[in-house]
């Protein structure tokens, strides 16, 4: 857990507490070669209307996915506070020096922000940064929502990301969330979830919360950006911050059963992929080729599927090394 005590060094230059449409930073004070004496700026949006629930977007928590920053500003441009119930408070590039850089990681110290949660008051950028959103922002908000795509690395099954906490009834809250938000595949986060992510985050904080993974490739896919931008209203009307009905769905729920059910590289090679992400497998089928391309005098060798499930996500890599994901494979959740 974070203390809470050690108060946060990224100061808040947006009002959160007045009707309207306010914009400022959160001002990273990070002292480098790019920037010494001054602060890398995080944009922070606060929507507010009537009285209401206050719901917190973040995008481009890793900086080389576009999908979600991209929904979230069509938002902010978009929407009226006054039929508004409630308040907005979004983050579109919550990882700003790192989608600057169109990478995964942050430049300022090469830190995964989704894999740094709970932070430190005092501790690297990255650090910094998740410690002012699980200690300062989180615990403002009565629902949150993350958005992420697959970056350059990877291509997803479009899906949303509920945490199987062990409230039941947080747990309950989030797959409402997840069925709101309207897409026909849910990723339950189980024991095999990361703890250091904005999901964990959320559930430490006592938030409702889910995620998302929205195709992918690195660049801005119009179709996942549409799917993230329709989500975020969907879940707004769940909220009662604004009117309109909330599409019906009763989404395929899916989990990791075991890590060792997905396909990683042996070597350093091409995988010549014969899978997409959103097919279902059966244990033995061919997935792709491996070609060693390095050793051309090598046989390439088929890799098969090791269990019965769905093909949530692949690598969108040419070139891969050992143990590079190449495949995630999922199974149908119990329960």
């Amino acid at each position: 857990m974070p203390d809470k005590a050690d108060p946060s060094l990224v100061s808040l230059g947006t009002d959160l507490r007045s009707r309207g449409r306010h914009f400022g930073d959160a001002m990273l004070r990070w002292s480098d070669n790019s920037n010494p004496l001054g602060y890398h700026p995080v944009p922070v949006v606060s929507l507010m209307g009537g009285p209401g629930p206050v719901l917190l977007l973040t995008g481009g928590t890793h900086g080389d996915e576009f999908e979600g920053p991209s929904a979230i500003l069509r938002l902010v441009q978009g929407l009226d506070t006054d039929g508004l119930s409630g308040q907005v408070i979004a983050i579109p590039a919550l990882n700003m020096p790192a989608l600057a850089a169109s990478s995964r990681v942050t430049p300022l110290d090469g830190g995964n922000l989704n894999r740094a949660f709970p932070g430190a008051a005092r501790g690297g950028p990255t650090a910094m940064l998740a410690h002012f959103l699980e200690t300062g922002i989180l615990p403002r908000c009565d629902a949150a929502i993350d958005l992420h795509s697959g970056g350059k690395a990877s291509v997803f099954a479009s899906c949303t990301l509920p945490t199987a906490t062990a409230d039941p009834d947080l747990a309950a809250r989030n797959m409402d969330l997840a069925r709101a938000f309207g897409l026909p595949l849910v990723w339950r986060l189980g024991a095999h979830n990361d703890a250091r992510s904005v999901n964990s985050a959320a559930e430490r904080a006592g938030v409702p919360m889910i995620a998302t993974e929205l195709s992918g490739g690195g660049g801005v896919d119009p179709e996942a950006t549409d799917l993230a931008y329709k989500g975020i209203l969907n879940v707004m009307r769940h909220l009662g911050m604004i009117t309109g009905a909330v599409p019906e769905v009763h989404p395929r729920v899916v989990e990791i059963a075991d890590p060792m059910d997905s396909l990683y590289a042996t070597g350093e090679g091409i995988f010549d992929r014969r899978i997409s992400a959103g097919d279902d497998v059966a244990a033995g089928d061919i997935a792709g080729q491996f070609h060693f391309v390095t050793e051309p005098e090598r046989a390439s060798v088929p890799i098969t599927v090791p269990c019965a499930g769905m093909v949530l996500a692949h690598s969108n890599r040419g070139l891969v090394r050992r143990g590079e994901l190449l495949a995630l494979i999922v199974r149908d959740a119990a329960g």
